[in-house]
């Protein structure tokens, strides 16, 4: 690579001695011991910074004035660990893993680490490599593709730019992030993601009708649910209805497939009441269990990462049995 070279001087200039590992990601690594109800497919890595974010997201515990525990994202433990450890172990347990996710909090230096973090998984495996950050220059997206990432990830989190203000205002605007996920899109084609949070306020029809504005520009849709994060403006407040993400859910896979759109399904108090499909394409999809497993990049399946495996499940992280598929049908609401 050309500017291989460059970047190696860049990387050595910046500060990623240390690196926040998910705690399930940790377990598999053998970095420590815990207890997996379902292993996780992605191995996840956050960029370490010793203070919070410059963002300042009302549902985020990394944000820059929430009083949250700072090894928090979401509701997962990212303890901080060496760097050298860390990827000495993915070396010898990456076959773990279908994929490498480095996400980013904010602060001045962040390309810099995200570049450095990309070229050292790199080296030190083969595994496909997600970069999950804040909007970014279209130079600096191009920096992350010469170093080695195969996709990129640009939370809208919330789906109307009146929302997004409330909630994400402040530090980040609306159209920053449509015409970084633009750019992305331009150097990344069709592995350019976003996440939405389903439970901001939002309506069923407000979600829908996003989910197919993104889908019509080539833009992957992952679902998350709202989860209150003691510490976060946000804390009390609700997760969503288990019924209204399940409707969601099947919207989106109908749309992403091509199965249908938001045109085409009718809604009634901007509740979903019809798909815009067939009863027999309805109930073989519902069947499948796919609408309502994780949704997002290929090989991640982020087990509750925003539900406690007690329940109420909002993601699956695996294949859904018979008494899932029982229990989705019920939640559904649909005949």
């Amino acid at each position: 690579m050309g500017n291989s070279k460059g970047l190696q001087g860049q990387w050595q200039r910046t500060s990623i001695a240390n690196v926040r590992v998910a705690f399930g990601t940790g377990v598999l690594l053998g970095l420590w011991r815990g207890q997996l109800t379902v292993a996780p497919t992605t191995a996840h890595f956050l960029t370490y910074y010793e203070g919070r974010c410059s963002a300042n997201c009302k549902f985020c515990p990394q944000a820059r004035e929430a009083t949250a525990d700072l090894r928090m994202l979401s509701r997962v433990i990212w303890p901080r660990f060496e760097l050298e450890k860390v990827l000495t172990a993915l070396k010898k347990n990456s076959n773990k893993f279908e994929r490498v996710c480095i996400q980013a909090v904010n602060h001045p230096n962040v390309v810099d680490d995200l570049c450095g973090l990309v070229m050292c998984v790199r080296n030190a495996c083969g595994l496909p490599i997600s970069v999950s950050c804040q909007p970014l220059t279209k130079q600096d997206i191009e920096r992350l593709v010469e170093s080695g990432a195969e996709r990129v990830s640009i939370a809208l989190d919330a789906v109307t730019p009146e929302l997004f203000e409330g909630i994400k205002g402040g530090s980040y605007t609306w159209q920053a992030h449509l015409e970084a996920l633009e750019h992305a899109r331009t150097i990344f084609s069709n592995r350019v993601s976003t996440h939405l949070i389903v439970g901001l306020g939002e309506s069923e029809q407000d979600m829908v009708e996003r989910i197919q504005l993104l889908h019509g520009r080539g833009i992957i849709i992952a679902l998350f649910a709202f989860t209150p994060i003691a510490g976060t403006p946000l804390s009390g407040h609700p997760q969503p209805d288990v019924a209204s993400y399940r409707r969601i859910q099947l919207a989106r896979f109908l749309i992403v497939n091509n199965l249908s759109r938001a045109e085409r399904m009718r809604f009634e108090n901007e509740r979903i009441v019809d798909f815009g499909v067939e009863q027999d394409v309805l109930r073989e999809t519902i069947e499948s269990g796919e609408p309502f497993r994780t949704s997002g990049c290929p090989g991640c399946n982020r087990p509750f990462y925003n539900e406690s495996p007690r329940g109420p499940i909002y993601n699956y992280p695996k294949k859904l049995s018979s008494q899932d598929i029982v229990t989705i049908w019920s939640q559904l609401g649909v005949t």
